[in-house]
């Protein structure tokens, strides 16, 4: 098969082992690790996928070649005939009917009234005593493969947060087959049927077993490949280790991968993050394909890496109240200020001072934010710190999907200032509380918009777009719920996704 195919194929089948592919086997690696990402995979996800394995696998083995065939029978009165066919070709299959199921020995895939059609070229030749010279002759033929049926049992086991894939079985049984041939002796037709038909059927069955079989390899050699972080940026990247035992069900199936932010070194920001044991399926009639569940713990370690990374103080000196940035603009609220550095400009330097507190609960993600505000006088080309007020804020934030991003917005709650230390006697806070809820609003929380908007892409194989996605809050969970669809034509740089 070409390249293109080839990674389409892939792809294809990359999600279907992302999705039903799991088995609780004995095999199987029991982790220590928790998993703060889940996905849900539902029926209609399931039958999804299945088809679309099914369109990738019938797309990526046409045209298949079969081995030339060769034989010699005798027919009546014409004696000892060899015959052979040669440029066997399948080059069309339709898949009537296709099922999957789950079972204690793997998943089992079978696409059943399936029809298959070839092209070939035949020729014979022969002797007989009242023709001394060989006779021959060559032409060409089409058979077309009725009621075939084609299953694989397939198994994956967890090999240290990877996956590796098993072919336990895989099966190939033609039902019939009719032959139409163009040219040649009116006895050729019935010679062919009885010298080939058998034949036919074994190369056609022996083929696809075998394209099966190279398939899974490759995917086999694709699954171990994968990386077991996404890299998100040049110092955040994403623990995706696959963890714990997949779970089954009748109607969907659940898995769990680490989810925790890292840094870009792979080191865990901590390892003291804990959740609840609970059900990953918010809606166990859920009409969408896929549901990813992220804990609040998944957010929490974001925050923490951009922490540790000193990410997370800015020194302002332009906002939109401009007044604010120069003594001046404070005359009346930090009057000895003024009087001290009279129209001197001013920096602000916002310092977060523990990372952010994130607690989801239904419809809302609350955010604490503990920070210092220093006040900075410019004066005389020194920058003089003059006092620090400590702020709590509040803050309730909002989440979205753009493209395969989760993305969000937050907006101000409250928050309480105080003051920390100061060079310039003590500070009436209650007047200062109005300019700090002003740089707050119009610099702080628009800044933080900015780039949480950007957001971060969900673990989803290559070529996958989510599509009608919906975002619920629930038990410490923000959870995705989509159908999906997939394209062989996607931009990379628009879909920074997994795989």
């Amino acid at each position: 098969m070409d390249d293109i195919s080839s990674k389409s194929m892939a792809h294809a089948i990359s999600f279907i082992v992302f999705s039903f592919l799991f088995i609780p086997a004995s095999t199987l690696v029991e982790s220590n690790q928790e998993g703060f990402i889940s996905a849900v995979i539902s029926n209609k996800g399931l039958d999804f996928a299945k088809n679309l394995l099914i369109e990738k696998a019938v797309s990526s083995m046409i045209p298949l070649q079969l081995s030339d065939i060769e034989k010699s029978m005798k027919i009546p009165v014409i004696g000892k005939v060899h015959l052979g066919l040669s440029n066997i070709i399948i080059y069309s299959v339709d898949v009537a009917s296709s099922s999957v199921e789950t079972g204690d020995s793997g998943i089992v895939l079978v696409a059943s009234g399936a029809t298959a059609n070839l092209s070939m070229d035949w020729r014979y030749s022969y002797k007989t005593w009242l023709v001394p010279i060989a006779i021959s002759d060559k032409g060409s033929a089409t058979v077309q493969v009725q009621g075939m049926l084609v299953g694989l049992n397939v198994a994956i086991i967890n090999q240290e947060g990877t996956l590796k894939l098993l072919l336990l079985d895989c099966g190939c049984d033609v039902k019939d087959i009719s032959i139409k041939v163009d040219g040649g002796a009116s006895w050729l037709y019935q010679g062919i049927i009885d010298a080939f038909q058998g034949k036919i059927v074994s190369a056609v069955e022996d083929a696809i077993i075998k394209k099966i079989t190279e398939g899974i390899i490759k995917l086999d050699s694709l699954l171990q490949s994968l990386p077991k972080q996404m890299q998100v940026n040049d110092f955040v990247a994403l623990n995706v280790t696959f963890v714990d035992d997949p779970v089954l069900s009748n109607s969907s199936v659940e898995l769990e991968a680490n989810g925790l932010f890292t840094g870009a070194d792979g080191i865990a920001v901590s390892n003291y993050y804990h959740k609840e044991s609970q059900s990953f399926l918010s809606s166990k009639d859920s009409l969408k394909m896929v549901e990813i569940s992220l804990h609040e713990n998944v957010f929490e370690s974001a925050a923490s890496v951009y922490f540790d990374a000193n990410y997370m103080h800015w020194t302002v000196d332009k906002i939109p109240d401009q007044s604010l940035m120069n003594t001046a603009g404070w005359r009346y609220i930090i009057p000895q200020l003024y009087e001290q550095y009279p129209d001197d400009d001013m920096n602000l330097r916002i310092a977060v001072t523990s990372p952010p507190i994130i607690r989801i609960s239904d419809h809302d993600i609350d955010t604490t934010i503990y920070a210092d505000l220093i006040i900075e006088v410019l004066n005389s080309g020194e920058v003089v710190p003059v006092a620090c007020i400590s702020l709590v804020i509040r803050a309730s934030c909002s989440a979205e999907i753009y493209r395969n991003n989760l993305t969000g917005s937050i907006r101000l709650v409250n928050f309480t200032a105080s003051l920390k230390w100061s060079n310039i006697g003590n500070l009436h806070m209650h007047l200062i509380q109005a300019a700090m809820s002003t740089i707050l609003k119009t610099f702080f929380m628009p800044y933080l918009n900015l780039h949480l908007r950007k957001g971060f892409p969900l673990p989803l194989p290559k070529g996958f777009l989510l599509q009608n996605a919906e975002i619920i809050w629930l038990d410490s969970r923000v959870t995705v719920q989509s159908d999906l669809s997939f394209t062989d034509r996607y931009d990379l740089n628009l879909l920074p996704i997994y795989w």
